[in-house]
């Protein structure tokens, strides 16, 4: 076994995955974390994969920067997907990070989000509604997928009937963050940030002749900035607008797919909480941390650092794997194991320091929420097909789960 753990190791190249690791990526970064905690890959850059690498990473903003122009540069060239991925708030480093991100926390601050508790819970409510009606159904399409768009449609106030494109616009455009696309996914992504930025122009052009309420609707918050008079240009505007849309979906979407997958697979855990539901919050941390939303970061050193003997000069491109992490034994006892009570429970699925994510508690509400109703609802719900993966490394989740929830 140790043999094939170090031979996985040494094998392991991100521009070329197969078709095991998106199934399960879990034992190749179990094999790394021993064998190869700090990999040199074959283009030169490293991949880490303990926990402590990370979190050192993520709070010495200094040396490891999350500014993308020279990593995306020869990726992408000079497209409409450059210019987004290098503009919105995850891929920059403070001054402009830490203005945009004001700027949004202004609007997700705790007592908004309590707000949103009874708008959540009845959307919620009128999903299980439907899964009801239908019996069998696709866990991703008519539940998990349909509960953050609305709820960032909201945020935004994206008026109901011209909510149909989000979804796609946001999948193809985070499709092209994957470490290796091709030239279609590369086209997908480019109309995507086209079409989706010459909406946001009308809906912005529109607010800003009538403008929401800056205490829940964010793009009238963003557009009016502070008061201190700090504005952000047109150009961060509409592409931080997307970010927050792409940022809120699909994370979220598999956040509660991959619950609902593990608890099913887990019918002791699942029976746990469907008897003990005040378990929720414990339970949707252990969701991130088993089955992290957003597998993978990336940070460029801007000094010469080192990581267990290994020195990397300034500019070294560094992938920070949060899905090993997060099942690292020197900070989860027992980490394979799916446990819905787990505590403590530091997992890094939202990052930490300054990069720690935005959206995390609303993120966590809509979690809880769609998660403990579905349970206290259809408590014997099955999968009754096999569920389909998204086929991609970055972020983990599922395209399709067919399940059936008939009593």
């Amino acid at each position: 076994m140790n043999a094939k753990a170090r031979e996985l190791a040494a094998n392991f190249d991100i521009e070329k995955l197969t078709p095991e690791f998106y199934a399960d990526p879990y034992p190749i970064y179990r094999a790394l974390r021993e064998h190869e905690p700090v990999k040199l890959l074959p283009n030169g850059s490293y991949f880490l994969t303990r926990y402590d690498d990370l979190t050192t990473a993520y709070k010495n903003t200094k040396a490891f920067s999350s500014d993308k122009k020279k990593e995306f540069a020869p990726k992408y060239g000079n497209s409409l997907l450059y210019e987004h991925h290098t503009t919105s708030l995850v891929f920059n480093d403070p001054p402009a990070h830490t203005r945009v991100r004001r700027l949004i926390m202004g609007a997700l601050s705790p007592r908004a989000i309590v707000s949103m508790e009874g708008d959540l819970t009845a959307l919620v409510d009128r999903l299980l509604d439907s899964l009801a009606t239908k019996g069998e159904v696709d866990l991703i399409d008519d539940f998990a997928a349909a509960i953050p768009i609305e709820v960032i449609g909201n945020l935004l106030d994206v008026p109901h009937e011209e909510r149909a494109p989000l979804r796609d616009w946001s999948l193809a455009i985070l499709g092209a963050l994957e470490p290796v696309i091709s030239a279609p996914a590369f086209d997908r992504g480019n109309k995507a940030v086209q079409d989706f930025l010459s909406y946001l122009a009308i809906l912005v052009e529109r607010r800003r002749a009538k403008p929401g309420n800056p205490e829940r609707d964010v793009l009238t918050r963003l557009i009016q900035g502070e008061p201190d008079g700090e504005r952000l240009t047109e150009r961060e505007l509409l592409h931080n607008c997307i970010f927050l849309l792409n940022a809120g979906h699909e994370t979220t979407t598999n956040l509660i797919g991959n619950g609902l997958v593990a608890l099913s697979g887990n019918p002791a855990q699942k029976k746990r909480l469907v008897d003990n539901p005040d378990l929720i919050k414990t339970a949707v941390e252990e969701i991130l941390r088993f089955e992290s939303s957003n597998q993978l970061g990336n940070r460029i050193t801007t000094e010469q650092v080192e990581f267990g003997g290994i020195t990397m000069p300034a500019g070294t491109l560094v992938t920070l794997c949060i899905g090993a992490a997060n099942r690292d034994p020197g900070q989860f006892p027992d980490p394979e194991t799916f446990d819905v009570g787990r505590t403590p429970n530091r997992h890094l699925a939202f990052g930490t320091g300054a990069h720690q994510c935005a959206g995390m508690a609303l993120a966590r509400l809509e979690g809880a929420i769609a998660i403990s109703r579905f349970l206290a609802r259809f408590p014997d719900y099955a999968l009754n097909g096999p569920p389909v993966r998204g086929g991609r490394a970055r972020f983990r989740g599922f395209l399709s789960v067919p399940c059936s929830v008939r009593r």
